[in-house]
């Protein structure tokens, strides 16, 4: 919801070019009613993002390639481009389009054509389209879009939030916009360039929703690389209807309805651009108007008017629109007051009441806190108090009545859903109680409900009571608690837990499902050969491993000069003069802000004042730590870094005879250094180890978790 878009320029409206240009722009788009165009063509939209800034990337001869989760399916695709937001021309000199394999590989890439020609020329502010490829498009599969950029790319048309990792050559790297391997792609970020639409022939769709929103549709604060956005989880259910449809996330960061700003023109001034010209376009759900009502300084009245406008303009061109209600939002900053609340109050009473949306969805219903309406509910608040977890878009999806879509035909009536959201087990625990809910949301009875657990190899499940329910009346739900257990050596980390429900419904034995992420915790066991363990708190350290997995449970007052207090698993004797140890620290929990994990070499790790003494760590907060003792006193007394916090980090100390160079990355392919120092009394064969301190100065007491892999030693 960041009013803030740094270097942006003002919004061009949307616009196209009549005829093809030789060897410049080819096959554009005509700014048509979204009907006509089915009509003429058969496109409908399947992936689309509302293209809203631009940037200078200072780089050349770069190929960029680019995941999306495609809502229907079809068997011919292409793609549309966009050079909205800059002031020069770009040039796409080769364009392939294939499924995905994993990460950044394509399988079988295929070429696309611009009007015949594999390149095209985009004038600033114009659109182009893709000619047809014939491929198979299955409903919910990952399709990576490659663009090759020759000469010097100026600027970048993007969406910034994609929460998706898309993936660059290095600057000068070149075309491999045809390579099946993503081995060329080593730089990332999470921003959608000049992509703007995916959309296929041939499928199952009876036509595209578009789904006009702001930051929360956009995704923020759902899982990245994940699909978990609400509009992703409405194309789930769309995808087991018989008649299916496109869902196309038109969400921008800080979007209001009343008003706009440079690089993010409100939802009345991209009406046309973002959802009228939409292929196949039949529905928009309006999910807007808490920034107009928070930090935007609107009225009630004025947001209600914006939405008539809205709702006039698209049903002149023949869509349907679902009004959804306006969130709560108290505890969000300091923008909530009894005025404003009033006035969301208003607003959501004329989505409900109003008689102008053709249906709508409650959404203010799905999350707000039974006891306190103006706030989210617990369980659906990522903690910012605005934007929704995982399980908040999940409960936003399942808001909207699919029979008021005029889109998807004959989808299942019944629902499950998985309570708690993340749930935390523990491995060689007792078992962590996890409830399946089957819901009847049709108008008529479904019978033979059935419900089953998807779970890691070796976990088990244990149901209390009856897993089947011979009827399930319109309204009514079923629930089955279970007692989930993984195996003792179950990694740690995340790990997913589904459920499948299958039920029959007017005859036909029709399914669901639902799954969510449980995090496997580890207990205290024993630290096994050659690893070892010193300790030097005053509260006492625990560890446990498992594999290349270890936990440290350590507390301590600090990991500096004036203290060195700390909890280490270490190999001795193994850092040689010249070679490399390095770690991943996966996450660290409790404590305070300055809590510290990572890496350590010393001569001797037991005595720090043996010399050669160094420690590299991620900090809970405040980022990068690399001290070493410079005089051989067994002190940490100079210090680099800074920068924010980011786990998992991948940590690295490079030793030269008695140079240390530390270096960090985040996804263990692209290292930044992070300083290099000299410790003279570093000699001979060390020690080398993980370690962890608490940090405890402000916080007596407490105890700090930190988990790691990966951990090596090399010469």
């Amino acid at each position: 919801m960041s009013k803030r878009l740094e270097h942006l320029r003002g919004h061009r409206r949307f616009s196209v070019l009549a005829t093809a240009l030789a060897a410049t722009v080819a096959a554009l788009l005509p700014a048509a009613p979204a009907a006509a165009e089915t009509a003429q063509q058969g496109w409908t939209g399947t992936w689309a993002t509302a293209q809203h800034a631009a940037y200078d990337p200072g780089t050349s001869e770069v190929t960029v390639r680019i995941p999306v989760r495609v809502s229907a399916g079809g068997s011919s695709v292409r793609i549309r481009l966009t050079n909205d937001f800059t002031t020069e021309p770009v040039t796409i000199g080769h364009a392939t389009i294939g499924l995905r394999d994993s990460g950044s590989a394509v399988t079988k890439p295929q070429k696309l054509r611009f009007g015949g020609k594999s390149a095209v020329t985009i004038a600033a502010g114009e659109q182009a389209a893709s000619d047809q490829v014939r491929l198979t498009v299955p409903a919910r599969s990952d399709l990576v879009v490659s663009l090759y950029f020759p000469g010097r790319l100026t600027h970048i048309s993007q969406h910034w939030m994609g929460l998706q990792t898309v993936y660059w050559t290095p600057d000068g790297g070149g075309d491999h916009a045809s390579d099946p391997s993503g081995d060329a792609f080593t730089k990332t970020d999470s921003t959608f360039p000049f992509l703007t639409g995916v959309d296929v022939q041939g499928g199952y769709a009876a036509g595209a929703v578009v789904a006009l929103g702001d930051s929360i549709t956009d995704g923020a604060a759902s899982t990245s690389n994940a699909n978990r956005r609400w509009p992703d989880y409405l194309a789930g259910r769309l995808s087991a209807c018989t008649s299916t449809a496109g869902v196309l996330n038109e969400g921008i960061s800080g979007n209001r309805i009343t008003a706009g700003v440079d690089g993010n023109p409100s939802a009345l001034d991209r009406l046309e651009r973002d959802v009228l010209s939409q292929p196949g376009a039949r529905t928009v759900v309006l999910f807007e108007g808490v920034n107009d009502l928070s930090w935007g300084g609107a009225t009630g009245d004025q947001v209600i008017d914006g939405m008539k406008e809205i709702v006039r303009r698209a049903h002149e061109r023949g869509l349907r629109v679902i009004g959804a209600t306006v969130v709560p939002y108290r505890g969000w900053g300091d923008w909530w007051t009894e005025a404003k609340e009033a006035d969301r109050q208003k607003v959501n009473t004329f989505v409900r009441d109003g008689g102008v949306f053709d249906g709508f969805a409650d959404f203010d219903k799905a999350v707000r806190d039974p006891d306190d309406p103006t706030r989210y509910g617990a369980a659906f608040d990522s903690g910012d108090h605005l934007h929704p977890n995982d399980v908040g878009m999940k409960a936003f999806a399942d808001a909207v009545d699919l029979t008021t879509l005029g889109a998807g035909r004959d989808c299942p009536s019944a629902r499950v859903r998985i309570t708690p959201y993340r749930p935390t087990l523990q491995a060689g625990g007792d078992g962590t109680e996890i409830t399946s809910t089957v819901t009847n949301t049709g108008t008529k009875a479904v019978t033979e409900v059935s419900t089953r657990l998807d779970l890691p190899d070796g976990w088990s499940a244990e149901p209390a009571g009856s897993t089947r329910v011979r009827s399930l009346a319109p309204g009514d739900s079923a629930k089955v608690t279970w007692t989930v257990t993984p195996t003792a050596d179950a990694v740690w980390g995340t790990h997913e837990i589904g459920v499948r429900t299958s039920f029959v419904q007017d005859g036909r034995t029709r399914r669901d499902s639902d799954s969510v992420d449980a995090t496997v915790t580890p207990a205290p066991s024993e630290v096994r050969a050659p690893y070892l363990t010193t300790a030097t708190t005053t509260e006492q350290a625990q560890y446990a491993q498992n594999g290349d997995q270890f936990a440290i449970w350590a507390g301590g007052q600090d990991l500096s000069g004036w203290k060195d207090e700390k909890a280490a698993v270490y190999l001795a004797d193994a850092a040689p003069p010249s070679g490399t140890v390095s770690a991943r620290v996966v996450g660290q929990t409790g404590s305070g802000p300055s809590a510290k994990a990572g890496i350590a070499v010393a001569n001797d790790l037991t005595k720090p004042e043996a010399g050669g003494y160094a420690v590299l760590t991620m900090s809970a907060q405040y980022g990068l730590e690399f001290l070493t003792d410079s005089d051989g006193d067994g002190k940490l007394d100079t210090w680099a870094g800074g920068g924010s916090s980011y786990h998992p980090a991948w940590l690295k100390i490079v030793r030269d005879g008695t140079g240390y160079t530390a270096y960090a990355s985040s996804d263990g392919t692209a290292w930044q250094q992070v300083a290099a120092a000299t410790v003279p009394s570093a000699s001979g064969t060390g020690d080398a180890g993980l370690v962890a301190s608490a940090v405890n100065l402000n916080y007596p007491g407490q105890i700090t978790t930190a988990l790691f892999d990966s951990f090596s030693i090399h010469e």
